[in-house]
């Protein structure tokens, strides 16, 4: 017999997607506008990719921060400081929204700059408490960090590209 932290769950698998899911969710509410109106009109690098690359991508990133989260909640028992690994596990969630608030809805890019790069370094933690304790878990954050790494590159170039 399956020990219970071992053994599937649906209803708390079902939670850990859905809360990503719904922090994405209120990140594209806030994205939305701004695709359609200010974002066209701003000069960005040739590598940009195309917006509807975005939804599908980011979609998948919270799937995998979800499964990932779901993974070290089994094994909650077993961490000694497990209200301080899920308030990692917040803390990046926040930052992420913080980002798209920054970026599209005040168009201040120098301080979403700033504050990408901030995300990037809670990623890493998130992802080594993570790998620590299930290194599964740890290794579903490597594709986010590469798609953040990406954006905050694409961040620099907009925002170099766009000085007045």
């Amino acid at each position: 017999m399956q020990s219970p932290e071992k053994r599937f769950q649906f209803i708390p698998f079902f939670i850990h997607i859905l809360i990503p899911m719904i922090f994405g969710a209120l990140g594209g509410f806030i994205t939305v506008r701004s695709v359609k109106t200010w974002y066209p009109g701003i000069a960005k690098p040739s590598f940009n990719p195309p917006n509807w690359l975005f939804g599908p991508v980011w979609s998948v990133l919270f799937l995998l921060m979800g499964i990932a989260a779901y993974l070290v909640w089994q094994k909650r028992a077993q961490i000694k400081h497990f209200p301080r690994t899920a308030a990692i596990y917040f803390i990046q969630l926040i930052l992420n929204l913080m980002w798209s608030f920054l970026f599209f809805y005040t168009h201040l890019i120098g301080a979403a700059l700033i504050e990408i790069i901030t995300l990037l370094a809670v990623i890493v933690i998130n992802g080594m408490v993570f790998y620590k304790i299930d290194k599964t878990a740890g290794l579903l954050f490597i594709p986010y960090f590469l798609w953040v790494s990406f954006a905050a590159i694409l961040n620099y170039n907009i925002y170099i590209l766009n000085q007045v």
